[in-house]
This record gives C-alpha cells, sequence and structure tokens, in this order.
C-alpha cells in the first residue's frame, strides 16, 4: 500500500527539497528519498505537511475536487466579534475570488502549542486571540487574506489536519510513516481514520508515533513570555 508522511513542518522551513539561499528545506528534516509534498505550507506557517511518493495518493490529497478538509489554529491581533466570526464562515471577497464558506469558532483558551522560533512579538496594549479554521480550498495564503479582510490580522498559522490525518502530539521537525488504502480515502473530506499503525524510523521520527483519530491533537502548553 502507498505510504504516507505526517511532517510537522517548523517555522521558517521552505516546502522543498533542493538547497534554499535563505531558509532550511524539507532535506534537513526528511532523509527518505522519492517522495514529495502533497500540497504546501507558507514558510512562515507551521504544523502539518503530507508527502508521498505515490502519484495517486498524492492526486487524491491536493486536488480539491477530492476536498480534504485543512484545520488551522490561527492566531489572530485583536478581540474577534460575531460579525467577524460570520463574514469568515459566509465567504470573503479577496478580490481575485470569494472564498468557498468556512468552518470557524472561537478558542476558548490558546492551544497548548510549542513555542515558536522566533515567537511571536507580544504587545501588552494589542489584544490577541485563537480562531479554528476549517477550510475545503488552499489558494496562496488564503487564511492569513480572510483574517486580514475581516479586520483580524494572523500573527501565527498552525495547520492541525489536513482530511483524516492530525498532528496527534508531533513536535516540529518530527515525522511519522503511515500505510494508507486508496479504498479507505474519504471523498468529500470527512475526518474518518485511515492506515495502519505507523512504522517506526530512525532520526527525527517521533519515538511514540499514533495512529490516525477524530480527537484534537495535544501538545505541551508553551507560555507567552
Amino acid at each position: 500500500m502507498p505510504q504516507l508522511i505526517l511532517f510537522n513542518k517548523p517555522y521558517g522551513v521552505i516546502c522543498q527539497f533542493s538547497q534554499h539561499e535563505l531558509h532550511p528545506t524539507l532535506k534537513d528534516h526528511i532523509d527518505i528519498p522519492g517522495v514529495y509534498p502533497a500540497g504546501r505550507l507558507d514558510t512562515d506557517s507551521e504544523g502539518l505537511l503530507l508527502l508521498t511518493g505515490d502519484g495517486e495518493l498524492q492526486h487524491r490529497i491536493s486536488d480539491p475536487r477530492w476536498k480534504q478538509s485543512k484545520t488551522y489554529w490561527v492566531q489572530v491581533e485583536g478581540t474577534p466579534v460575531e460579525e467577524q466570526l460570520e463574514a469568515l464562515r459566509a465567504g470573503v471577497n479577496l478580490g481575485d475570488f470569494i472564498t468557498q464558506p468556512a468552518e470557524v469558532r472561537l478558542l476558548s483558551e490558546p492551544p497548548q502549542l510549542w513555542e515558536r522560533k522566533p515567537p511571536v512579538r507580544f504587545r501588552k496594549t494589542v489584544p490577541d486571540a485563537w480562531l479554528e479554521i476549517i477550510i475545503s480550498e488552499g489558494k496562496n495564503r488564503q487564511v492569513r487574506r480572510m483574517t486580514a479582510k475581516v479586520g483580524l490580522p494572523t500573527l501565527r498559522l498552525v495547520r492541525v489536519a489536513v482530511g483524516p490525518w492530525r498532528l496527534d502530539g508531533l513536535q516540529p521537525g518530527e515525522f511519522r510513516r503511515l500505510e494508507v488504502s486508496l479504498a479507505d480515502l474519504p471523498r468529500a473530506g470527512h475526518a474518518k481514520p485511515v492506515g495502519k499503525a505507523p512504522v517506526q524510523q530512525p532520526g527525527r521520527q517521533a519515538a511514540e508515533p499514533a495512529p490516525a483519530r477524530r480527537a484534537a491533537p495535544r501538545f505541551r502548553f508553551a507560555k507567552k513570555s
């Protein structure tokens, strides 16, 4: 069966294996030949990136027709009001396109995430909040553009899930491998668990990987400095 790599991409890592003048690349973290990203994640974003060497699996993940949902935890500047949340849910006119309706909720407590390096600039006089945003698209810098359009600039963006696959405790720079049956893949972004138990690998792979599941991932709490 095709293999899928679940990688927690750190901030500042560019989604390519070839050397880059300014940024570390996937090659600095994943020493597995013949795998490529299924979709992308901006250099200044963090979290789940999927990689595979199987063309059909890559297509099923990245092609918009399969509508694999993408779940983000987004730290925004400002205090969101219901009108702003409803605007995100309804679809935002970004000029070159109108986004599809999104699932958006305010997180009552900050997510228990790792500390970002470098940390987000903290200003006591400017409030911030965390949102969970689920979209089925994935256009260039879409979530950042959406929040900015409704008056909530993004400070930090972490992708925690793509379709049925979640971070599930992976720390930055760690990865795990799954075997995936194409027949089990959801066709409309439903969060249905797939794959066998992960295979242990040396190096930076997670020491105790967990299989994909529906529950939200838990991370060590990083206090705000």
